[in-house]
Parts: C-alpha cells; structure tokens; sequence
C-alpha cells in the first residue's frame, strides 16, 4: 500500500507538471479527499449511495461531471469555444483547474429553481471532484457553471403580481436566474454560466446509486433505495481556485520527504535526481500563480 502511494504521488507530480507545459488546461477528477501521499476518506455526495471501491461507480459519477462541465464548448449552439474557456480560466499561468459537481442537483416536486439555489445559503453548492479538499475558505479567481435538466416551468413560479421574495425570485428567466446567483455568491468573480435543459441519462447500465429520487431525477421523501432513476439534474463547475496553492505546494512537500533510491523501479523508468529536483521547482512555481492574487475583474 505504501508503494503504491509513493508511485501515486509520483506520477502525479510528474503528470500535472508535464500537462501544463504542453496543454491549455488540466482538471484533474477523483473521488478521493487528497492528491497527496496519504489518501484521505472519498467525497460524499448527499443523495448517492455509491461504492469508492468500484471502479464502475466513481468512473459513472466523474463521467456525469465531466460531461456536465465540458458542455459549454461541445454545443453546436453554444457560442463559446474551447480556447475561449481555457482562456478565461488559465489566466496567469493558472493552467490547472478544479472540478466540482451536485449530483443529482437538489430540486424537489414543485420547487423553483430560485428555491433550490436558495436552500445552498451563501455555502459553495458543488462537491469537490479533484481532490484539493473543500473549497470553504478559498478564493475563485475564475469559473464555468453548468446547469442542466431544469424545466423551463421551475425557473420561475410567482404568480402575476406577488411581490418577490427574492432577487433570485425577480428574475425572469432561468439564465438571468443562474448569473444572478452566481453573482452574489462571488461577485468578484468572473464567471461565465450556461443552462441546459436536457437532463443527464442514467438509465442502465449506469449503476444504480439514487437514494432518494425520482424517476426524472427529483429529490423525494422516503423513496426506496435503487428507485428506477432515468435522468437526473446536474450542477456542475470548472473552477481557478486558490485550493490549489495549497495542493500544489502540499505535493512538493510530500516529495522532499521521498528517498528515491529506495524506489529502484521508479528510477529504472528513467527518473532522475534532477528531474525531481526540476519537478519540485516546477510544482512551487505553479502554486504560487494560485496565491490569493488578483482575480479577472479586481
């Protein structure tokens, strides 16, 4: 076990070092609390039941987020590109982003979507899905949010002339709904928000891990277990957060403890002593493009 956490943190360090020399951006996804070398308890999720252990549930849950969050350059209709949210996001050198979802986001029978924004209060909606611990207390410098599986019927339900019990409640639209939202959150934050009203489909055979929803996705009362679920609600967030000069200088740290000549294999791959000690430079170099500096619109 030990090894193979050495050789974790390794590749690792090595993987989000290169990537970001020759890449855009990189996001990495686990179900796992740390990216470090000691593993920590995997990320909960309110309304899924889900096994951290198998591989079949935590590739469904990454794959629910990831094409919720990669949504907003795969659509014909979007107007936003991929180079145009590698950019927005990776300003300054910051090339390596977090991904976060809620899934199934929590919208009940009969609720608003302003409604269930509401219920989040002012606590960040999403967890955490690239395992650089909660972002509670961290800065976002940029994001992208995607919501998706919304009816049009839930962005807003007041009745013609009832005052408003909310800013979220004035709003005419879902979308002016989400940017609003989004801006009261963060409004320091520049943050580009899309909404999809196609659900995702989790119809089989994707594992069954809905506690407490309907078969469209609703948050229910007392529903059994294993609920024949078809399609679910997801919020989901690509996100430059300061979380990262944490993580990324937590790594480094974890590899000054590492004796590399115990770890024959990993040298006979063709590691250097040099190569670690560039790698170490690199990582710092990276974190530090995460201290709480300037965001887009300071």
């Amino acid at each position: 076990e030990a090894q193979r956490n050495i050789y974790r943190l390794l590749n690792t360090a090595f993987g989000l070092v290169h990537l970001t020399a020759h890449s855009s951006l990189v996001c990495p996804l686990s179900l796992g609390g740390s990216l470090g070398l000691r593993p920590e308890p995997p990320v909960n999720f309110p309304y899924l039941h889900y096994d951290a252990t198998l591989p079949f549930h935590c590739s469904a849950i990454l794959a629910t987020a990831l094409d919720t969050v990669t949504v907003p350059y795969r659509l014909c209709s979007s107007p936003v590109s991929m180079v145009h949210l590698a950019d927005m996001l990776s300003f300054c050198g910051k090339k390596v982003v977090t991904a976060g979802a809620t899934i199934p986001f929590p919208l009940a029978p009969g609720q608003s979507l302003p409604d269930s924004l509401m219920q989040f209060g002012g606590a960040t909606p999403w967890t955490p899905l690239s395992a650089c611990g909660e972002p509670s207390g961290t800065r976002c410098f940029a994001q992208s949010v995607v919501l998706r599986g919304i009816d049009r019927a839930c962005h807003s339900q007041l009745t013609p002339g009832t005052p408003p019990p909310s800013s979220l409640h004035a709003c005419t639209t879902g979308e002016e709904v989400l940017a609003q939202y989004l801006q009261q959150q963060q409004p320091r934050v520049m943050s580009s928000s899309h909404l999809l009203l196609t659900p995702y489909r989790v119809a089989p055979p994707y594992p069954h891990l809905f506690s407490s929803c309907s078969p469209q996705g609703m948050v229910l009362d007392g529903s059994p277990k294993g609920a024949a679920v078809e399609s679910i609600p997801v919020f989901g967030a690509l996100c430059s957060s300061s979380s990262l000069h944490q993580t990324l200088e937590a790594l480094a740290r974890d590899l000054t403890k590492l004796d590399l000549r115990r770890w024959a294999s990993f040298m006979d791959a063709g590691v250097e002593h040099d190569d670690v000690a560039e790698l170490l430079q690199e990582l710092q170099s990276l974190a530090q493009c995460y201290h709480a500096g300037d965001s887009l619109v300071d």
